[in-house]
């Protein structure tokens, strides 16, 4: 399978984003999400990226079928739920680019595509003048007992892209996890480098 990575912006990025939010929920449902998602939050979710101007959705393509994506937005565009969380940092929000979820299918990982979701969404904020980019990840217990024996963190990749922890910036937000009834708060850790 060759995988074909395209950025997508304006109307093509809005006619994606049904598709967006479907592998959201897929892909999320896992470790360490563990997200049991709908489609009519994730509908609702989406309308971020639709009403930017300056958001971007990176695909990834099997032919015509998308089989990952990677979402990225100004973080000022996300104030409300950011704010806090940057308050004491220093950083002017409106200089970093946000870049949100990477989600691909489990059969399509391998194949570079998570270089190829970083280096568009990194261009794309360079392009519109952005001086950092960050992104959030979720924080799981070392013990939790959903985690898999085999699970490796993101966290090498991360820092091979440039990447590190932002200290005490940690965000909170609820979903329901898998079996669950009930929504719960989960930290979320910011990453950030300079473009």
């Amino acid at each position: 399978m060759v995988l074909r990575i395209e950025t997508l912006t304006g109307a093509a990025l809005a006619a994606a984003l049904d598709d967006v939010a479907r592998l959201r929920i897929a892909v999320f449902r896992d470790w360490p999400y563990l997200y049991d998602g709908d489609l009519a939050y994730e509908q609702r979710y989406m309308a971020t990226y639709r009403d930017s101007a300056s958001a971007i959705v990176v695909g990834a393509f099997d032919g015509d079928r998308l089989v990952g994506a990677s979402t990225g937005t100004p973080l000022s565009d996300h104030a409300d739920d950011f704010a806090r969380p940057f308050a004491d940092t220093g950083l002017d929000l409106n200089d970093v680019f946000y870049c949100a979820e990477s989600v691909l299918l489990p059969e399509y990982r391998g194949q570079g595509a998570g270089h190829g979701f970083f280096d568009h969404r990194e261009a794309h904020a360079r392009a519109l003048g952005f001086k950092k980019s960050a992104f959030c990840g979720v924080q799981r217990p070392a013990d939790h007992p959903m985690q898999p024996a085999d699970y490796a963190p993101l966290d090498p990749f991360w820092r091979k892209r440039g990447y590190a922890r932002l200290e005490g910036v940690v965000a909170e937000f609820s979903w329901k996890d898998v079996g669950h009834q009930d929504e719960t708060k989960k930290p979320l850790q910011f990453w950030i480098r300079d473009l």
